[in-house]
């Protein structure tokens, strides 16, 4: 008599359960390089941090890193676009105001690492690069303005302020008082850029 199989199904194919060790392998290499980044920036400054020093942080050869990025400036954008990739997920369909409240949640959640990259011995890179993705943010919201890069760009540039101020001040108020503030702010400034043109 053959033996019932003890998972109650098909097993799985040896090449499947491959890809999904080596996956997991990937995900765990990924955080491990992440969180020595993090630890390293915050000890050191962005500019002090070399590949050499994140791997030994890491305990993860070089060669496990230049499998996954290019280099140093590649992992912050990679840990910059996964985060604001998911985010953008989850808020795809909400009203500003839940946009808004949901992206300062995820700054609150991702706590250290903006802290790291936008505080006094962060990146200009990093800045500039989340300077240029919250103009992009708020291009949807400007369509009846003229066509002028200016506003978009100030609007991004104030919220990144914004962050900065409420992280340097250990986030004295919730995410949903901090958004709402900076929404008036944006307010103010389409309201003016409107009456201008």
């Amino acid at each position: 008599m053959r033996r019932a199989s003890s998972g109650g199904g098909c097993p799985e194919p040896d090449g499947k359960r491959k890809v999904s060790r080596e996956n997991v392998r990937v995900r765990r290499t990924r955080k491990l390089l992440r969180e020595a980044l993090i630890e390293l920036i915050e000890e050191r400054g962005f500019e002090a941090v070399t590949v050499g020093r994140v791997t030994e942080r890491a305990m993860v050869s070089r060669a496990a890193f230049y499998r996954n990025y290019r280099d140093k400036y590649h992992l912050v954008e990679q840990i910059f676009d996964d985060a604001m990739n998911e985010l953008l997920t989850d808020i795809d369909t909400a009203s500003a105001a839940t946009r808004w409240a949901a992206f300062f949640e995820h700054i609150a959640a991702h706590d250290r690492f903006y802290r790291a990259m936008l505080g006094k011995d962060g990146s200009s890179w990093f800045a500039t690069r989340m300077r240029a993705s919250l103009s992009e943010m708020t291009v949807a919201h400007l369509a009846p303005l003229a066509a002028t890069d200016l506003v978009p760009t100030v609007l991004g540039g104030m919220f990144v302020q914004t962050i900065t101020w409420w992280l340097d001040h250990g986030r004295p108020v919730p995410p949903a008082e901090i958004s709402a503030e900076a929404a008036r702010l944006a307010s103010a400034v389409m309201r003016a850029a409107t009456v201008q043109s």
